[in-house]
């Protein structure tokens, strides 16, 4: 691949730009905002110059939404020997260009797994894709051509190619991704009317929770529209549990001890079938996760006191496969935990009580 167009400048257009043109390929950049183009290419990840001629591939990133249209419209022009889009939704942009009577074999719908809570070219970054999945929906007919760009698109963002049908993505990602989202957003929208005294209180589970919450509504309503049928499915399980999970704590405020016994018990299946479908998420290396030892290190809210951290780990011998930062609230300070195989969990806390640093049980 020699050069490509990003159609749609925003987080991940651009990011696929700066991907590409770290690797050589020369990036022609379009967007329906010709300032959102300008700021992208500032930043290097193209040039906003038209090509002179056809492509190796275009890359439709807009939403999804405007995929089919996008999509069509490049086809119909000879733009690109092949295209594809990154849309976050799949059987549906498909369906729209079918019905359009587009001629497909040159287009190819693939997701790569990757976002942030910001939006916009300037939350880009060239290594957003790196190891992460990247979905490539190959339909009947595709040109070979076109899912041999694919592939070499994927492997210069060094990202990892996974194939799938368009309705199985779907219905992946609004298990994994859009649920997820909604569920994040409810929770948080529980502490937008909390006394100030309850907020204050929040520690790292409820920042786990709503990480996602602070995501761009806009962004979120194109993609949930696009998906409806599959996300409600999903939330309709979900639903179940939580009426089962409300009468089951009502049952535990009960005098009786078979009610409450019943309550227990319900509670605990939830929360027993929780870790067994955590235990199923991926971990280091999309291997199965493994039980790390946490070994938490209280640190000054100080330049340089993270890097000395991780240098006095290295130091020790020790690798460490994970690590969050739990902020304390009012202070000046935080707590680091350190994800560490259980064999290494004592000898990186001597070494660091050896080093000055506060070990926290």
């Amino acid at each position: 691949m020699r050069t490509a167009l990003v159609i749609g400048t925003g987080l991940i257009g651009t990011s696929i730009g700066l991907a590409l043109r770290a690797r050589g390929v020369t990036v022609h950049l379009c967007d329906h905002d010709p300032g959102t183009a300008r700021t992208a290419a500032a930043l290097g990840a193209g040039t906003e110059d038209p090509p002179e001629g056809p492509v190796d591939l275009a890359v439709v990133a807009v939403p999804p939404a405007h995929v089919a249209a996008t999509v069509a419209r490049t086809l119909r022009s000879g733009a690109a020997r092949g295209c594809i889009d990154v849309a976050s939704v799949k059987s549906g942009p498909r369906r729209e260009l079918e019905s359009l009577g587009v001629d497909l074999r040159t287009y190819l719908g693939t997701h790569p797994m990757s976002g942030k809570e910001r939006s916009g070219p300037l939350a880009a970054t060239a290594d957003l894709f790196e190891g992460r999945p990247w979905v490539l929906t190959q339909a009947t007919g595709t040109d070979t051509e076109v899912l041999n760009l694919a592939l070499e698109l994927v492997s210069l963002c060094r990202a990892v190619p996974v194939v799938m049908d368009a309705a199985a993505h779907d219905r992946a990602v609004a298990l994994v991704s859009h649920t997820p989202q909604l569920m994040s957003s409810m929770v948080a929208a529980r502490l937008r009317d909390a006394e100030e005294s309850a907020v204050r209180l929040c520690g790292q589970g409820i920042r786990d929770v709503t990480r996602i919450a602070a995501s761009d509504p806009g962004m979120w309503i194109d993609i949930l529209s696009a998906n409806p049928g599959p996300v409600a499915d999903v939330l309709a399980g979900i639903a179940t549990d939580l009426g089962e999970t409300v009468r089951a704590l009502r049952a535990l405020e009960s005098s009786d001890d078979s009610k409450r016994a019943t309550g227990t018990a319900a509670v605990e299946d939830l929360l027993r079938r929780g870790n067994a479908g955590r235990s199923r998420v991926p971990g280091k290396h999309g291997a199965a996760p493994l039980a790390y030892e946490v070994v938490a290190v209280l640190v000054s809210d100080r330049p340089g006191e993270l890097a000395r951290i991780f240098a006095d780990a290295g130091q020790a011998g020790v690798n460490v496969e994970d690590v969050r930062i739990e902020h304390a609230t009012g202070q000046q300070a935080g707590l680091v935990e350190l994800m560490v195989e259980p064999s290494a969990a004592p000898v990186l806390s001597a070494a660091l009580r050896e080093r000055g640093w506060s070990i926290r049980q």
